[in-house]
């Protein structure tokens, strides 16, 4: 019999809600940790408190609980290098290195591997001085995006179809500093136009599998309206995204990024994440990220049948061909909760009721919450009794739950169809209320973007796929 092992999750977000979620359903796990944590959290795993970008306090954490694997859910940490840290004493961590996590934290870096690894994507330039990114600009013409090179939270990322847009984004990001160092250098892009979907994968270094497709909803307001978010909503799987597509992005997208990061001598361990646009020309790529997606982990993992510590073990282990990774059919639907003002500024610290009158199997992935679980008896201790064991008395603690931040809770439910896991979400989003709470009401409808066609080329899985 394997010993049981003790597990640390980093990060604070809906996505590592889900993700302890999941390692808690693992029959080989005996504690949980996450660091540092929220109150969803708090109610089903022992929060540390230990930020997620205090990489010495992190490593402390792992030695001090006896950890025996990481789980690395934000880019800025994987970006810092805890991989490297951890590995250089012997710790177990999935994550990609410092150099592999590139692909995300510089988009030019990222243009450059899908450059020599032949994936297609938008056509464009990187620029660190502003008065060429402007004359740039104007040879080029609008519509144009313009993307900030470095990590910014998801909202370094601007689709200007003016030329004043355009200029006003590209000001914004390396004049007025708005993103920071990652302004520095900035990516200017040709506009590409599709339905958007976001494939992620496990890798061990060698191969890549693929996980079910989703799609995000990164705009505040309907119809894709308002500014860029960390992220509205996400369904999977996309109804328009067909399962021939999967295999072409596999063998044309991420094997190849693979391969060439091997190549360069930073083989990659841990998520790859494709973010693809379906434009008329095929698909493309926008943007790598080097970690599970928020919101897309919200609906991706409850679809998950295999163990996610055997996964993550067999990516370090460099034998994830010896793993079937097997899905639910059953689509899932996850709407994200803000507080009012989200993106732009707003206000906390407002209770949050209702989270004991939903009906069952809908499951709620707290983020921007704070305080520690209701008592055994409240409602609230049941919305995870589809996934979990029940607690020790001693691990269900008095208090209330309140908002401490812009996302505040992603709201999932699973059904037969989309339209059925979309009627259950919105029907329980209705029960739970904080003061300015906003969502969008339009995930999981079809899109109205053309749908790009699938490039002609071989459809045969490579081997250990």
């Amino acid at each position: 019999m394997q010993p049981k092992l003790n597990v640390l999750v980093v990060g604070s977000g809906a996505r590592e809600h889900a993700i302890v979620s999941k390692v808690l359903g693992s029959s080989r796990v005996r504690d949980v940790y996450v660091a540092p944590g929220n109150a969803g959290t708090a109610m089903i795993a022992r929060n540390l408190r230990v930020q997620a970008d205090d990489i010495e306090g992190l490593h402390r954490a792992a030695l001090e609980n006896h950890i025996d694997l990481t789980i690395v859910g934000p880019e800025n940490t994987l970006a810092a290098g805890i991989v490297d840290r951890f590995r250089g004493t012997n710790f177990r961590i999935f994550g990609p290195s410092q150099a592999a996590a590139r692909i995300e934290s510089s988009k030019a870096f990222a243009r450059e591997v899908m450059s020599r690894a032949g994936v297609p994507h938008a056509k464009g330039e990187a620029f660190s001085d502003v008065g060429q990114a402007r004359a740039y600009l104007q040879q080029h013409g609008a519509p144009v995006a313009v993307k900030a090179d470095g990590l910014a939270a998801g909202k370094g990322v601007v689709v200007a179809l003016t030329m004043d847009q355009a200029l006003a984004a590209l000001d914004d990001a390396m004049v007025r500093r708005s993103f920071g160092n990652a302004g520095n250098t900035v990516v200017i892009e040709d506009f590409l136009e599709g339905p958007e979907v976001s494939l992620l994968a496990f890798s061990d270094g060698k191969r890549v599998v693929p996980m079910a497709p989703a799609t995000d909803y990164k705009r505040a307001y309907d119809a894709d309206q308002g500014p860029n978010t960390g992220g509205m909503g996400a369904y999977s799987p996309p109804p328009f995204f067909r399962p021939d597509q999967v295999v072409w992005v596999h063998q044309h997208v991420l094997q190849p990024v693979i391969d060439e990061l091997a190549q360069q001598g930073t083989p990659y361990v841990g998520i790859l994440y494709a973010g693809l646009m379906l434009t008329r020309d095929g698909i493309k790529v926008i943007e790598f990220n080097c970690r599970f997606g928020d919101p897309e982990t919200q609906v991706i993992l409850p679809r998950l049948q295999t163990d996610l510590v055997d996964i993550a073990e067999a990516c370090i282990d460099g034998r994830l061909d010896t793993l079937t990774v097997q899905w639910s059919a059953d689509p899932c639907v996850g709407v994200v909760m803000t507080s009012g003002g989200y993106p732009g500024p707003y206000e906390t610290g407002y209770p949050i009721t209702g989270l004991d009158e939903l009906d069952d199997g809908v499951r709620v992935y707290h983020a921007g919450t704070e305080g520690v679980s209701l008592r055994e008896n409240s409602g609230i201790s049941r919305l995870f009794a589809q996934d979990l064991p029940a607690l020790p008395l001693d691990q269900q603690l008095s208090g209330s739950v309140q908002t401490s931040g812009g996302r505040v809770l992603t709201v999932v439910a699973s059904g037969p169809t989309v339209e059925a896991a979309r009627a259950l979400v919105y029907r329980n989003l209705k029960r739970i209320d904080f003061a300015g709470a906003h969502y969008r009401t339009d995930v999981g409808l079809p899109p109205t973007e053309p749908i790009g066609e699938l490039p002609d080329a071989p459809l045969q899985l490579p081997p250990g796929a």
